[in-house]
């Protein structure tokens, strides 16, 4: 019934199995890849005939994470796996970026490639495993696909790079200081074609190294999927793309003047409006059945590449007129919102970012969900991208795979510089506003982001920047290499790149490569282009900061404090009776944890000081010979019993209330009544024995011996 095919090889610590025939055997592919315990499966359809005026590739990913595959049932009201979560919105881009441009030019058919993880055994990280299942299918199904490719994780760990380390060695890096990076690259049997990281201020070298041993690590998966292709795939699609060079020369020949000329402009509003109305012109000089030709739209963004691309690197200038190394003028401001915790205005050129920072207490954590067990999060960052950022109209909604995508590259680019919990135990929100776009605004988020942080207060080890970088290569082998790109520069570029750190190093690299033959000398002189570049938007960042900020008053305050794990319980009480008083009584928030880490939380300072001491009477010891203030609670015949530490009581012997003899307590001292009171120690049976004769009750200073005699 089944014609099954199966290939596997061992890979680093595991075995790498891909097999196909038994499932989905409707699909034009369908590949389960398994790497230890974890598998995925893969499968793709694509449509035999183009839509009708359709004038784009409709390439569609989707990565989904069922909770069966970790044995979990998932959270929530309906028991089911609902909208995506993030990580399948990023694993879904992560599989979209390096196939997208692999597919034959003019290919536009609708084509769906669907990755479901079916078994995860909480070592080994799908995402990775889904990037080679979906390529496989791929590769299956007939598709023009001019794969396959491969991909893997890379870790970087006392100068040793590892091939796909674990699950748990990747979680939460900030809290590992050996591990410094978390690199997934993608690529062919040629070329690296897509790189994503997140790292901890590695140089450029180190940065270049990881990306050169992963794509030394992938050739063999490339070649098991193509030993299972060569016994599984089908038939090629009969594909052959349109032959629209009567088209081209056509579109030349109306209007290269004028489209020249429009790319000419430097302001982006005045820049885009003229090239719109050089298509105008060109249409209106093109005939009706060139004016309904399928590729009119090809036509003309090959008009546009080929002015763009050609006056670039034959004369170094680009449409804004500035060289290829050069960075738009920078403009920084922090301070901008008056209630908020921390903000900042970062423009660089036509792109502006309002970034704003907020900071909360434990309870304001991020609990995340995930498949491989339920975490928290105390750094959170979010973009968002209106549609009036680029002068236009359009439906707003909730964030799409854009926004979360360039707000997770830019948390990625922040989280190397992060101060630990221990030391500053806020939850971190950043919010990043692109208010104008042309030309990465995830990198202004980044800008923006570290500046507003320093004007929150947040102690940062050190400033970050971002830069986004563009590549043109030409079919003679030139190539001109562009630092800070525009948008019209990364839509009609080879690469686009993203390069993110501090002075001292790489904190997160994001590449995508769209044609082969991007060679490591480019790469390598690209980053260098780069680290100049950053190091230029750093020092503009710097004179917008004037010193340390003002913690906001707005903002609330935190204290930390340790105690024995012991003594939890008593802090907490009986269903939480204790804790409960004691953020009634003081008014601040408390949380504990399972270690005895107890924040407290409050914007005032009085409120803390009350939490912090109502806390420390529970779980301290009081000190023989230490003076203390505390509250007369009941007068017997022979003393009185003092509240004195915590709920702590003791007795002052009656002939230790005065200097003189008294013929009862009552004659000195009232229930309710304030004292100060020295510990003189425990008697046989534990009982705290209190004076309070010893103790200057105005003072609270100790009286001296023959004072106290006299």
């Amino acid at each position: 019934m089944f014609t099954e095919t199966k290939k596997s090889m061992q890979w680093g610590e595991e075995t790498l199995t891909l097999e196909t025939g038994k499932v989905a055997r409707q699909a034009d592919g369908s590949v389960i890849a398994t790497y230890g315990e974890t598998s995925v499966m893969a499968n793709v359809t694509f449509a035999r005939q183009q839509k009708p005026g359709q004038d784009f590739f409709p390439l569609t990913v989707h990565y989904n994470e069922k909770y069966y595959a970790a044995g979990k049932i998932p959270g929530g009201f309906f028991k089911r796996e609902a909208r995506p979560t993030e990580k399948e919105t990023l694993t879904s881009r992560l599989i979209d970026r390096p196939i997208r441009p692999l597919f034959v030019p003019g290919f536009k058919n609708e084509v769906l490639v669907m990755c479901t993880v079916l078994s995860h055994d909480l070592v080994n990280d799908p995402d990775m495993v889904a990037m080679i299942a979906a390529s496989a299918a791929l590769t299956l199904s007939g598709a023009p696909f001019m794969g396959p490719i491969a991909a893997c994780r890379v870790g970087y760990e006392d100068g040793d790079y590892i091939l796909n380390p674990t699950v748990d060695d990747m979680q939460d890096l900030r809290l590992n200081p050996d591990q410094r990076l978390d690199l997934v690259v993608a690529g062919t049997k040629d070329a690296v074609m897509m790189v994503e990281s997140e790292a901890y201020e590695l140089t450029e070298a180190e940065m270049l190294g990881a990306v050169k041993f992963a794509h030394e690590q992938i050739q063999p998966v490339i070649d098991l999927i193509i030993d299972l292709a060569e016994d599984a795939a089908k038939e090629p699609f009969d594909f052959q793309p349109d032959d629209y060079s009567d088209l081209s020369a056509a579109v030349k020949a109306a209007g290269e003047d004028e489209m020249r000329k429009a790319f000419a402009i430097g302001d982006k509003q005045e820049r885009t409006a003229a090239v719109a109305a050089a298509r105008e012109t060109i249409k209106s000089k093109l005939t009706e059945e060139q004016l309904e030709d399928k590729n009119l739209g090809s036509a003309m963004k090959g008009l546009e590449a080929s002015i763009l691309r050609g006056d670039v690197v034959k004369t170094g200038k680009r449409i804004d007129g500035r060289r290829t190394d050069e960075i738009r003028d920078i403009v920084s401001q922090t301070g901008l919102l008056p209630r908020t915790h921390g903000s900042a205005l970062f423009t660089r050129g036509e792109t502006q970012g309002l970034v704003v920072t907020t900071l909360g207490t434990g309870d304001d954590e991020q609990f995340i969900d995930a498949l491989h067990g339920n975490f928290k999060s105390n750094f959170l960052l979010h973009y968002n991208f209106p549609p009036y950022s680029v002068g236009e109209v359009g439906r707003v909604g909730p964030p799409g795979r854009r926004e979360i995508g360039h707000g997770k590259l830019a948390w990625r680019a922040l989280q190397a510089v992060l101060p630990a919990s221990t030391d500053f135990p806020y939850t971190i929100r950043v919010v990043s506003e692109i208010t104008e776009s042309n030309g990465s605004s995830s990198m202004a988020s980044v800008c923006g982001g570290s500046l507003s942080m320093m004007d929150a207060g947040v102690p940062l080890k050190s400033a970050v920047a971002g830069v986004a970088m563009g590549l043109i290569l030409e079919d003679d082998g030139s190539y001109a290499i562009l630092s800070d790109i525009l948008g019209d520069e990364d839509h009609l570029g080879d690469m686009d790149f993203k390069v993110a750190g501090t002075e001292n190093g790489i904190t997160s690299l994001q590449m995508d490569i769209k044609v082969a033959g991007i060679t490591p000398e480019i790469m390598e002189k690209a980053l260098a282009q780069a680290k100049d570049g950053r190091m230029h938007i750093l020092g503009e960042m710097s004179k917008a900061i004037t010193g340390a900020a003002e913690f906001s008053e707005h903002a609330p305050r935190i204290e930390t404090m340790q105690v024995p794990t012991d003594k939890i319980r008593e802090v907490i009480g009986s269903g939480g009776k204790v804790i409960r008083e004691i953020v009634e009584v003081s008014g601040a928030k408390v949380d504990i944890n399972d270690d005895g880490i107890i924040k407290i939380a409050s914007p005032n300072g009085d409120a803390i000081k009350k939490a912090y001491d109502m806390i420390y009477s529970i779980v301290a010891e009081p000190e023989e010979g230490k003076v203390y203030t505390g509250t007369v609670v009941k007068i017997v015949d022979f003393g009185a019993f003092v509240n004195f530490f915590g709920k702590r009581d003791g007795l002052v012997h009656v002939s230790q209330i005065e200097n003189r003899r008294l013929n009862h307590p009552s004659d000195v001292l009232k229930e309710g009544q304030e004292v100060k009171v020295k510990l003189l120690g425990f008697d046989d049976r534990g009982k705290v024995r209190l004076s309070m004769k010893v103790v200057d009750q105005e003072t609270g200073e100790e009286v001296k011996k023959e004072e106290a005699e006299g």
